[in-house]
């Protein structure tokens, strides 16, 4: 069973759908009996950082997800999900992440090296790999996915499996042990992105 965290900023149920097409239960619960008895997480997320943090904290979800994280329980951040793992987020001021990865989230904006690019980085992207991760085991390199956002992870090179290349690397797929994250959507990225889901 996997458990997809519901805490008010996510794309949760083409998630479950997508969860469904490939055969895999889930559950869309913020409940902490359901969060610890399931095998993996899923974290997603829409929307900005701080309100992201503030909702987990508000429910307690912070501390309690971190401890789940804690058991090796294999942990997937999506977009706003992946962001949030990391230690700080610069989006309307500074705010604390769930430190599950070394890095910060930084705004694309003044950092992309291309004049003709804009934030948000919105619409399809290769990958690039940089080290084996059994999340992308079913991902060719190259593989084309879909991204939709404004800030990105930066100082991140411990954990980094693979970026896009938007005027400046976009890290796309993070893992640390049983950690992962993905700044693209695979709910939205056709069969790469149920490759991925697969793989996880």
């Amino acid at each position: 069973m996997i458990a997809i965290i519901d805490y008010g900023l996510g794309n949760l149920f083409s998630l479950k759908s997508s969860l469904d097409y490939i055969g895999r239960e889930s559950v869309v619960t913020n409940d902490r009996a359901k969060i610890s008895a399931a095998d993996k997480i899923i974290l997603p997320g829409v929307g900005a950082f701080g309100d992201a943090m503030q909702k987990l904290r508000e429910n307690g979800l912070d501390v309690f997800l971190k401890k789940e994280a804690g058991k090796g329980k294999p942990f997937l951040g999506i977009c706003l999900g992946m962001q949030i793992l990391f230690e700080k987020g610069y989006e309307y001021g500074e705010h604390e992440g769930l430190g599950l990865l070394r890095g910060k989230v930084i705004p694309l904006s003044g950092n992309m090296g291309g004049a003709d690019l804009k934030a948000p980085h919105m619409g399809w992207n290769s990958l690039r790999f940089v080290r084996e991760s059994s999340l992308l085991k079913n991902t060719p390199e190259g593989a084309f996915v879909y991204f939709v956002h404004s800030f990105y992870a930066a100082e991140n090179d411990e954990n980094l499996a693979a970026y896009a290349d938007y005027g400046v690397k976009v890290s796309a797929v993070v893992q640390s042990g049983n950690i992962f994250g993905t700044q693209f959507h695979p709910e939205k990225s056709g069969q790469v992105g149920l490759d991925l889901l697969r793989a996880f």
